[in-house]
């Protein structure tokens, strides 16, 4: 798929924030450049994390991000790679990431998977609630730091 198939795809999916969602979105206590606290108190788990960054049903990772992932043979290169997440960023940077990076990335294409406000373009099943729930978001952030080696 080419690049504005990607990008067209991933406005299906998570829809494309627009400049004033992320204010008008609950975020969590962000200390400097990450979210220190879990979403939810309870540790992630880094297999529930992996079939969500891998799958094509929930995350939706590999539409844009490549990684380690043998099992996935299509993946994207919108996004950075994930290999050596774990070594590159802190949890809470992972974590923010995922719930707010456009705090990070003002013109990231990447939506927050935990807001719900702002969204546009978003597909059915997805509206009204966020893409991923706190505690996916928790899984999702322990498999990321489980990838300590770049390629």
């Amino acid at each position: 798929m080419g690049r504005v198939g990607w990008m067209f795809a991933a406005a299906l999916i998570g829809g494309v924030q627009g400049a004033a969602a992320h204010a008008a979105d609950a975020v969590p206590a962000i200390v400097g450049d990450a979210i220190p606290a879990s979403l939810t108190g309870v540790p992630g788990d880094p297999v529930r994390g992996r079939v969500l960054v891998v799958g094509r049903q929930a995350g939706l990772c590999l539409l844009c991000h490549s990684g380690p992932f043998d099992e996935e043979r299509q993946q994207g290169t919108l996004a950075p790679d994930l290999a050596g997440a774990g070594a590159r960023w802190t949890e809470g940077q992972l974590r923010l990431r995922l719930v707010a990076p456009r705090r990070v990335f003002p013109d990231s294409i990447m939506p927050s998977y935990l807001a719900t406000d702002g969204r546009v373009r978003v597909a059915a099943p997805w509206q009204g609630r966020p893409l991923l729930d706190p505690q996916q978001i928790e899984d999702v952030v322990a498999l990321l730091l489980t990838l300590r080696d770049p390629r």
